[in-house]
């Protein structure tokens, strides 16, 4: 028995945020084979749940980067910032002014003037254009809303309240140059996890919450051990789980960078490059 780790976008998700039929049937396949199959990857509980709803997949869930985790329903185990982190990053971001949103185990919440940061940072003629033909772009720049989202004026008391447990902060940094400015600046922060799934995004968390936790505490709790794990991915926040797991899959589609921490690198994400690693090294399917 396996455990395999599958990031989302990118990665099982096609350009069109599409699992296609052959990625599904390979992962019931491998699930019928006595394999788990589960989705690791920077988005919230709820919207993974609802992406694999659209399919009626049934898998363990490891979300905000492995922070959060859950097995057939049931939280097995998370990893919060402490208050302080929190407040330290919080000061950060709105120093720069760009939009944010924190993710918590009530949900994500933004600051109010979220559209506004946007477009403040889109008019400040600082963004390469590359950044504009980025298969994230679209998700990253889409209204927190449209995710489910609550837009709120009270994220400082939120942070600082007890009722919630703090999870992950993530950004939109669209300027190259203000984006290492929030490096920077979280870089001086104790016991963080700084991580990115795009050339213009930062993913903020405990040091302990990253993707390759998440990977080992879901072997642990299946009781499979790290050699036999696989994990599949595309971008910088996958590189922790691939230094974790027995096994690294990058997509075709990946930057280089993360395929240097690969072991194979599989066909692209519209390709069904999930399907055919799933095919050809866990099922060996000829």
């Amino acid at each position: 028995m396996k455990l395999i780790a599958l990031d989302l976008d990118g990665t099982t998700l096609n350009s069109q945020k599409e699992i296609t039929e052959e990625t599904v049937q390979a992962i019931r396949k491998a699930q019928q084979a006595g394999h788990i199959v589960m989705v690791l990857s920077g988005r919230t509980v709820k919207s993974i749940r609802a992406e694999l709803e659209k399919y009626d997949l049934q898998c363990p869930i490891g979300a905000s980067n492995g922070t959060i985790l859950y097995v057939d329903g049931q939280l097995i185990e998370m990893t919060s910032l402490t208050r302080l982190q929190a407040q330290r990053i919080h000061q950060a971001l709105e120093e720069e002014g760009v939009p944010f949103n924190f993710t918590t185990h009530k949900g994500s919440f933004a600051p109010s003037n979220w559209g506004e940061r946007l477009d403040n940072m889109l008019s400040s003629g600082r963004i390469p254009q590359h950044y504009f033909e980025n298969s994230h772009y679209k998700m990253f720049t889409t209204h927190p809303t449209v995710y489910g989202h609550t837009l709120t004026d009270q994220l400082a008391n939120i942070i600082q309240d007890d009722d919630f447990t703090i999870l992950k902060a993530s950004n939109v940094a669209l300027d190259p140059e203000q984006k290492e400015r929030l490096e920077r600046a979280f870089a001086q922060i104790e016991q963080l996890q700084i991580a990115s799934s795009s050339p213009f995004n930062i993913e903020v968390t405990h040091i302990d919450g990253h993707k390759g936790n998440g990977l080992r505490r879901m072997a642990e709790h299946f009781g499979i051990p790290l050699e036999d794990t696989v994990a599949l991915g595309d971008e910088k926040n996958d590189i922790p789980m691939f230094q974790m797991a027995g096994l690294a899959i990058a997509m075709d589609n990946a930057e280089e960078e993360v395929k240097k921490y690969s072991n194979i690198v599989t066909l692209s994400n519209d390709e069904n490059g999930v399907a055919h690693a799933i095919e050809k090294y866990i099922l060996d399917v000829k």
